[in-house]
């Protein structure tokens, strides 16, 4: 089923309405909201005007939200509890630790996973992240390299000035946990293809690299994000890009993965309905919640998966919920105003994918349901069309 046509844009037809005139809502709340993050919330560290104004609408005169809300990320270089901390202080109100979903939270479900010993890649609280995740045998590249140093030979300044003796007692890698983008593109991009293609012991030299590989599981597969400057900005879809393409040129295969999370994959949109579900059933709200709204800033991770989970749902429904509708907002990477290559237009002929391989590519899945200029204007059409008072 193709998602439904873009209306026409709400920008000129809804009415600037304050808070004051919001009613009480005398039944409780049938629909969530699952919010992107940058380019919605915030560009870099700035808060966006228009989601403080979509926030004064949201809450009721105790500082809570109306409906259930959850903020699902593709970012994971932060821990969750960090990042639900950085929101209560740029949105003014508590956001809980199990409203924010970043890229690799799903990960919680890979338990067959946990007991291998994972190389981990990424940045910021690491190893505390893939622990959090389930994951109890951790290397870090940092760690990887320390052990043989020779392994890294790119930057002059970080190659060993004498040759260390091959170390023996180094246990075998089991598997590789991509968490985020690295710092050090070229050490990461080295060591891992090193322990995949010497089935987890690099200190070694195989003939022949095995295949299948190692286990690999990835989150964030966006090609690029929007921070402060005007362009978009490299994310670790580019950094699983380049991996893949190493990968393929050495052994002529393709890299396979044994699992891949953040948006636009199914398994992080049914892991954000179930975190809305038992949100509500919190806040004593026996109405089953229904109808999702997916608002986001990037055609490619935000649109193509909602829609993606709408259509899943029209045909299995493991939850409660029925529909998932896109909304995609002008705040962020897509701006219909100023089209260029690093922005992908909707869904129009001959535009660049810009997704992962393997969620393949269906450009109806890049049409959003409804398009407005930001959350502000989100968060109106959805409570009018939820029949709430605005």
């Amino acid at each position: 089923m193709r998602p439904p046509p873009t209306p026409p844009h709400p920008a000129t037809s809804l009415p600037d309405l304050g808070r004051s005139r919001l009613l009480s809502v005398q039944s409780p709340p049938t629909f969530g909201l699952l919010l992107d993050i940058d380019g919605v919330l915030v560009r870099g560290h700035q808060v966006i005007p228009a989601a403080q104004e979509a926030f004064r609408r949201l809450l009721d005169p105790q500082g809570q939200l109306r409906v259930p809300v959850v903020f699902v990320t593709n970012a994971g270089n932060i821990s969750q509890c960090s990042k639900a901390e950085e929101l209560s202080a740029q949105l003014g109100f508590q956001v809980e630790p199990d409203q924010v979903i970043l890229s690799h939270s799903p990960m919680k479900l890979f338990s067959q996973h946990h007991d291998r010993r994972m190389l981990v890649s990424g940045q910021g609280p690491l190893v505390e992240n893939a622990r959090a995740l389930g994951f109890k045998h951790l290397v870090t590249v940092d760690e990887l390299r320390a052990a043989f140093p020779v392994l890294d030979m790119v930057d002059l300044q970080r190659r060993p000035k004498t040759t260390p003796l091959p170390r023996s007692d180094f246990p075998a890698i089991e598997g590789v946990l991509l968490l985020g983008e690295p710092v050090r593109w070229e050490t990461s991009l080295q060591l891992i293809t090193d322990v995949l293609l010497s089935d987890g012991n690099p200190g070694t030299g195989l003939a022949t690299a095995p295949y299948p590989h190692l286990p690999v599981l990835a989150s964030n597969t966006d090609l690029l994000w929007m921070a402060e400057a005007k362009m978009p900005r490299f994310g670790h879809g580019t950094f699983l890009l380049c991996l893949e393409a190493i990968y393929r040129k050495l052994t002529g295969r393709e890299l396979c993965y044994s699992g891949l999370t953040g948006k636009p994959s199914l398994l992080t949109y049914r892991y954000a309905e179930g975190l809305l579900a038992r949100q509500a059933a919190r806040r004593g709200w026996a109405t089953p919640i229904r109808s999702l709204y997916a608002v986001g800033d990037n055609p490619m991770s935000d649109v193509y998966g909602a829609n993606l989970f709408h259509q899943h749902l029209q045909t299995q429904q493991e939850g409660a919920a029925r529909s998932c509708a896109s909304i995609l907002v002008c705040t962020g990477v897509y701006g219909p105003q100023a089209p260029s290559p690093t922005v992908p237009a909707l869904a129009s002929e001959g535009s660049p994918f810009h997704g992962h391989r393997d969620f393949g590519f269906r450009p109806e899945l890049l049409q959003a349901a409804h398009v407005v200029s930001d959350l502000h204007e989100a968060v109106q059409l959805v409570l009018r069309k939820e029949g709430w008072a605005l």
